[in-house]
């Protein structure tokens, strides 16, 4: 054999050595991915821990919610790295929850992860069926943001005022409501085969919620101030029509379907064009849902209203695709989808969740992604809602996974009171509001806990991340990032 073909066949046995190398490095494991992510929600429980809590670092806690206003408001879930639960994330991650065990129960029956799931929905379906004792009453908060703010303690230790906030007839956030009757209806659908008297349960509390939502428009955070620093709402339109559709699903009535047509102009889900999916924007999840119907074959005289639902949806798919004719969402050199500042991952999880969804969809109609560059194949969408999840996982030029807790290199300075804060079964004293700060925030050390499977808020639009408590906008978790990340690892 000549020397120079020597050479060559060594340079071609290197390359296919190194690919190896990389498709090992980057070969994730998403039931592992999966199992940890469930944890976060385990971490994030508020109220009386049920006897099967994997998060031993935890314990009870806000064990008074509600009382002092004669409501019994225990249980939910706390928003990120405090103590309030505000009602529009913590009812938009459940309803994403049951999205993703709808859509993925096979997976994530495989993975021997149903139980599990259907518990992380649980905990938040009980407390707000706890939450709605009335048709037109929801209570829509619990704590304040800027007081507990001002305290860096333990839930096991909190100090910090537990006022409850609801909506009423006078009290108007069809926002709130609306998302919550989504969340609900949604859960319906989860919990069929497995519980049906529960599920209809909860269908009773989504339809009541529905009506209250759209007989008494308002934008829940003039009804709850207290919210408006934190979750300011752009508007309810988006979550009447993610409502009515949710319903639709649920019930297979065809009010609720009709409800999404007439009101399609005039609420916008026929009309906006977006980029962005998150627990404020929900026009492409009703989008997305709407096309279904239509890629069913059930479309009948709403066919036309229903493709210009689906027109919409196409335009968010082929923006993440970058396939949009220059109406992209802005994507990172190493490849990750950048939509704003704060928390940048919860719009990557729901983003990817939602392609992985609309993946589905087309390829059991056997149809295509129509974008202004072309015909796309239902598998581009999956490929690129796995490019998004294998970034989470450590395929980012940090090499770091952004999911706590996966693989060999993850952060450790996590934005959370109680993951940074050794726990209360080892510390029994009580930790104090302004002790917290001095004795465990400005800790150099990492967190004593780890918050297995919290997805923090990620690098900035260079892919720089910076592993430091009082970076809040790149190292604090939420339940919003968390939730889609259920079904896109399934």
């Amino acid at each position: 054999m000549r020397k120079s073909n020597v050479i060559l066949l060594a340079l071609l046995v290197g390359i296919l050595r190194l690919e190896a190398t990389i498709a090992t490095v980057f070969d994730f494991n998403y039931g592992e991915a999966l199992d940890k992510s469930l944890l976060f929600f385990e971490a994030q429980r508020s109220g009386k821990l049920p006897p099967t809590q994997r998060v031993t670092w935890r314990a009870d806690s806000g064990l008074k919610d509600g009382f002092s206003q004669g409501v019994d408001l225990v249980g939910g879930y706390y928003d990120a790295g405090d103590h309030v639960k505000f009602g529009l994330p913590m009812a938009f991650s459940v309803t994403m929850l049951a999205w993703g065990a709808i859509e993925f129960s096979k997976e994530i029956r495989e993975y021997n992860q149903m139980g599990n799931a259907l518990w992380a929905i649980r905990w938040g379906t009980d407390y707000f069926i706890k939450a709605h004792p009335q048709p037109n009453v929801l209570w829509g908060q619990v704590g304040d943001g800027a007081s507990d703010h001002y305290c860096w303690e333990r839930a096991e230790d909190m100090t910090t005022p537990r006022n409850g906030y609801k909506l009423d007839a006078n009290n108007h956030g069809s926002d709130l409501a609306g998302e919550t009757a989504a969340a609900l209806a949604a859960s319906a659908i989860a919990f069929k085969p497995y519980n049906s008297s529960y599920s209809n349960l909860l269908l009773v509390h989504a339809k009541q919620l529905f009506s209250f939502a759209d007989n008494f428009r308002g934008l829940y955070d003039d009804s709850i101030p207290s919210a408006k620093q934190f979750y300011t709402s752009s508007g309810y339109s988006d979550e009447l029509l993610w409502a009515a559709a949710w319903l639709y699903e649920a019930t297979n009535d065809v009010y609720y379907l009709k409800y999404a047509v007439d009101n399609a102009v005039y609420l916008g889900g026929a009309g906006w064009a977006v980029k962005e999916f998150s627990w404020d924007n929900k026009y492409a999840g009703v989008q997305i849902l709407i096309s279904k119907i239509l890629l069913e074959g059930k479309g009948g005289a709403f066919t036309n209203t229903l493709m210009q639902y689906q027109a919409k949806a196409d335009y968010f798919a082929c923006a993440c695709l970058q396939k949009n004719d220059g109406y992209n969402v802005y994507k990172t050199t190493g490849g990750l989808l950048y939509v704003r500042e704060w928390n940048n991952m919860q719009y990557v999880s729901s983003a990817a969740f939602l392609l992985a969804v609309y993946s589905e969809y087309l390829s059991a109609a056997n149809a295509k992604l129509t974008c202004p560059e072309g015909l796309i194949q239902p598998q581009e969408l999956l490929n690129f809602a796995k490019s998004q999840a294998d970034y989470i996982l450590g395929n980012n030029p940090k090499s770091i996974s952004y999911l706590v807790g996966y693989g060999p290199n993850y952060p450790t300075h996590v934005r959370h009171r109680g993951a940074s804060i050794t726990s209360i079964h080892i510390l029994h004293s009580v930790v104090e509001c302004v002790q917290g700060f001095e004795a465990w925030y400005y800790n150099p050390q990492g967190n004593p806990n780890v918050i297995y499977g919290a997805l923090v808020g990620g690098p900035n639009q260079n892919d720089d991340f910076s592993d430091d408590r009082s970076n809040y906008e790149e190292t604090e978790p939420t339940l919003s990032g968390n939730a889609p990340l259920i079904g896109l690892f399934a």
